[in-house]
């Protein structure tokens, strides 16, 4: 097993080494890279990795440090503000973009099952996308990060709503009851308790023995880990708690050191998430789903930037930073792929409708990151005007 591990290692980060060479030469982004990696190497092309399920765990990591990172550049006064000002407006679009998913699914042939679980799906923007393409100064300092970061949480929120209708549906119809009441009871109480740790005990330790970067580094990733695992117990995602654990540390200043010595380690997570989605894909499969999923990734990047536009003006947002929110959250989101397969494993959907799901994920990732890259600052900008970090 553990040759088998080194071999798939090996082939991931040597093979994302050239990808990501030949992406920066070619001028092209190396979220599209990885997942291109990912389609050549898994068991539909090439077949040389043979751990998926290892691979999907290990990548379901960077997710849960992207958004450790993410809390730590989140003030709670200004989280909560934000929350409060887009609630309605996150309500709103996912219904819009239900029933554009729904009304395209059905154009498509698929049953009214199977299309209301693709305009489900079609509901949500990528965190992972999203955060990686927003620059470090725009979550700090702009407002479109707020705006951007503030809806990709209520998104979240009720994106983890649906999972448990799913579960609840995949177990006994004893415990449904308890799958909603138990979310609800538990994330107060997570909230409260997070806080009141950081602040009578973990700011405590770290400031004792802040001199060791080592001792640092350890506790941030055992208090992001912890939350992570309590908040699944909880029945809630272990993403929301590694959102609340960092949160309860972003008003000490050491919220940044933390933020910028795990970098690195998210990085290599990420690597493996965008590798696992371009592996799973089933390749025969393609012919069948091409055209609904090209049909839904460019209704997806075409309608969100104008019912974006639309709502954030009612909340007095100028025209340039409501263009731009709604094209940075123009993809369909990591959520959706969890809810095809949720969906697929119950019998709620065929094989086909879920790798619909899933090439529209993938297509939407490719077209808004070439999208946002050409024309908005980011991280990973092509042109060195609008690179930003």
């Amino acid at each position: 097993m553990e040759a088998s591990i080194v071999h798939s290692f090996f082939l991931i980060f040597a093979g994302a080494a050239v990808v990501a060479s030949i992406a920066l030469y070619t001028r092209q982004p190396m979220i599209i890279a990885y997942i291109a990696l990912g389609v050549l190497l898994g068991p539909s092309a090439l077949s040389l990795i043979n751990e998926p399920k290892l691979m999907d765990e290990m990548s379901h990591i960077g997710i849960i440090f992207l958004l450790f990172l993410l809390g730590l550049d989140m003030q709670p006064s200004h989280l909560i503000n934000m929350l409060k000002k887009a609630s309605w407006i996150a309500l709103l679009s996912s219904a819009v973009f239900a029933l554009l998913g729904y009304g395209v699914a059905i154009l498509c042939g698929y049953s009214t099952i199977e299309s209301l679980i693709i305009g489900i799906a079609m509901m949500f923007s990528s965190t992972i996308v999203c955060i990686k393409l927003l620059p470090t100064t725009a979550l700090h300092h702009k407002h479109t990060g707020e705006l951007v970061v503030g809806l990709l949480l209520l998104q979240d929120m009720i994106a983890i709503a649906v999972l448990l209708i799913l579960y609840s549906m995949s177990e006994s119809e004893s415990s449904g009851a308890m799958q909603y009441l138990k979310p609800l009871i538990s994330l107060p109480l997570l909230v409260a308790g997070a806080f009141l740790f950081v602040k009578y005990i973990l700011l405590k330790l770290i400031t004792r023995f802040d001199r060791f970067h080592e001792y640092i580094f350890l506790v941030s990733i055992g208090w992001c880990l912890s939350m992570a695992v309590l908040a699944e117990t909880a029945g809630l995602s272990a993403e929301m708690g590694a959102f609340i654990a960092g949160v309860a540390l972003a008003t000490s200043p050491i919220s940044q050191y933390i933020a910028t010595h795990l970098k690195p380690l998210r990085d290599f997570f990420l690597v493996l998430f965008f590798f696992t989605i371009g592996a799973s894909f089933n390749l025969d499969l393609l012919g069948l789903v091409i055209i609904p999923a090209l049909i839904l990734a460019i209704s997806s990047m075409l309608i969100k930037p104008i019912v974006f536009r639309f709502l954030l003006k009612g909340i007095k947002e100028d025209a340039s930073t409501s263009w731009e929110v709604g094209f940075r959250l123009g993809q369909v989101s990591e959520f959706s792929l969890l809810i095809a397969y949720l969906a697929a494993s119950i019998g709620l959907i065929g094989i086909e409708a879920s790798h619909v799901i899933q090439a529209t994920a993938i297509l939407s990732f490719a077209l808004s990151t070439y999208i946002v890259i050409l024309n908005y600052p980011s991280p990973i900008a092509i042109s060195d005007k609008l690179r930003r970090d």
